[in-house]
């Protein structure tokens, strides 16, 4: 195969990635979008290119850019310059990964290449979501988050099962296109193996989603969408006047029957300090409002701060109260539950956005911190907190988790509120930064596969939309429009009992990074030649 043929084929898989992703794509074709990517891999391994190795690499940069330009462009609209960081950050990632499982293949040998891809590639979505700078959008599991009735069985594997389905698939197309190009004959066997392996999971997922009952419920929910602009009116007008507008809007469906009201991320604008939430003027006008309803808890975002005592160890984002350098305080961006008791239940976001809520890596870069993206409110990095708190009803009845904006594409995570007792999610979020993209749509079906992950309804505020309820099953009901105040109420059932996936989370990500690790190793032992006779015996049986 020529070089241009190479490049060329590059830009086919990189487009194939692309038009298989939503809110615009068909998703089988993320089936096959590695396929052209696994061929060039195979075609420069045998050649006798000269810069085989940098021939590669511009073809699998070019492929992984195509593919992250035309799914994520729409992060440039909130900082163009951090936006073009982020997609070409991420691309040299993608890169390293199939340079790495190139490297080991050819030193292992091609009988293990499809297992070592689809390990390593594995590995890196999972530490992907895990490091300072993750960025788990195209986690390739997320892919089918257009068709829940296609995945039922995430409630088993997670994204990662989806993950492990695209990689398998990918690779068994692969190797009987190769074995084509080399004029082996298809066999019915291998096409009977990609054919079980396209079609069983979506039977599999049809017959579960069959077998699911009824999931009415007697808790009554009431979403607000208040729709304020976060560029320009969320900063500009009075604070109390934005939250009177939320409050005049959920009037409309509150009543006394309602068990919970939820509002978006950082809809309380107040300068909160901890420890003295009940002086703030907008927590006594939320008060003021539940007067009427003994029942009901305000679920709701804000920005709080919190005062370090003498005594007390300053967090690593914490910052001086001005010139005074003997006190501390940190920010946070923050969900709390409000009733009419005289306590308030307060968490932190603790998955933030890198380069916007938080400095990547702040033991070497905390100095850079004043140049992070603002979005409004806090510049710098905010603080985080270990668990994941499960806000509780006052009779201890109901708990609910509040997961907020970013924190909702990371599964593993969500469970973490499931497992501290939530018996359904509430998602508060702006989602305004990115306009009228595709962000906000991939964001809300990110999130909607938590609910089949842990079979608990989720009650989603966005500021400018999209508000939703999503059952169990992850199907989305009463999606509000965009950029238009809206509020919406249902009744949901509340639901104890823990999923597979709750309990055991990403075992299957785990998994392939026990057998990266293994194949590393074993190239590195190659590479000295330690077991050189045992890789000659096994590069004489690929020949065969």
């Amino acid at each position: 195969m020529k070089i241009p043929q190479l490049y060329l084929l590059s830009i086919f898989g990189g487009v194939l990635l692309a038009l298989g992703w939503f809110p615009y794509g068909f998703a089988p074709l993320l089936f096959v979008g590695f396929v052209p990517l696994l061929i060039i891999e195979q075609a420069v391994s045998d050649s006798s290119y000269r810069y085989k190795y940098f021939i590669l690499l511009g073809c699998t940069y070019l492929s992984f850019l195509i593919w992250n330009v035309l799914t994520t462009w729409w992060v440039t609209k909130a900082s163009l310059g951090g936006g073009i960081m982020a997609i070409t950050a991420n691309t040299l990632l993608m890169t390293i990964v199939f340079l790495m499982y190139h490297k080991s293949k050819n030193r292992i040998g091609k009988k293990w290449g499809g297992l070592i891809f689809i390990c390593y590639w594995m590995a890196f979505e999972f530490f992907h979501l895990r490091w300072d700078l993750s960025w788990p959008w195209l986690t390739l599991g997320n892919g089918f988050a257009d068709h829940p009735r296609w995945i039922q069985w995430y409630e088993f594997t997670g994204v990662f099962g989806g993950s492990l389905w695209v990689l398998s698939s990918n690779v068994l197309i692969a190797k009987l296109l190769g074995d084509k190009f080399v004029g082996k004959a298809y066999t019915k066997t291998n096409v009977i193996w990609i054919l079980s392996l396209l079609m069983i999971p979506i039977l599999l997922s049809y017959v579960i989603y069959n077998c699911k009952g009824k999931f009415e419920g007697e808790t009554k929910v009431v979403i607000v969408q208040p729709n304020i602009d976060p560029y320009n009116e969320k900063f500009n007008s009075s604070f109390d006047n934005q939250l009177r507008k939320m409050l005049k809007l959920a009037g409309v469906k509150t009543d006394s029957t309602t068990d919970y009201l939820i509002f978006p991320e950082t809809a309380i604008q107040d300068n909160l300090w901890e420890g003295k939430l009940n002086e703030s003027p907008s927590i006594r006008t939320l008060r003021e409002f539940l007067k009427p309803f003994p029942k009901l808890k305000i679920v709701i975002g804000a920005n709080s701060s919190k005062a370090f005592l003498k005594g007390e160890t300053p967090t690593i984002t914490a910052r001086h109260f001005g010139d005074d350098t003997t006190s501390f305080y940190d920010d946070y961006n923050t969900g709390l539950q409000i009733d009419n008791t005289d306590s308030i239940q307060v968490y932190h976001k603790s998955r933030l956005v890198p380069g916007v809520e938080k400095m990547p890596f702040p033991f070497i870069f905390k100095y850079l911190e004043k140049y992070a993206i603002s979005l409004g409110g806090t510049a710098g990095s905010y603080g985080t907190q270990e668990e994941r708190t499960a806000f509780v009803s006052k009779d201890k009845k109901m708990k609910t988790g509040a997961v907020i904006c970013y924190e909702s594409i990371y599964g593993e995570f969500v469970t973490g509120y499931v497992n501290n007792g939530a018996q359904f999610i509430s998602i508060i979020t702006n989602d305004g930064w990115w306009g009228d993209t595709p962000g906000y749509k991939q964001h809300l079906k990110f999130g909607a596969l938590r609910a089949i992950e842990t079979r608990k309804w989720i009650a989603r505020s966005a500021n400018t939309g999209i508000s939703c309820f999503v059952n169990p099953l992850g199907e989305i009901e009463q999606e509000t429009e965009w950029w238009k105040p809206a509020v919406i109420s249902s009744k949901i059932k509340l639901n104890d009992r823990q999923t597979f996936y709750s309990r055991f989370g990403d075992y299957i990500a785990r998994l392939a990074i026990l057998l990266s690790a293994l194949f590393i190793i074993y190239a590195w032992l190659i590479r000295f030649k330690i077991i050189k006779k045992q890789q000659e015996k096994m590069n004489a049986d690929d020949t065969e």
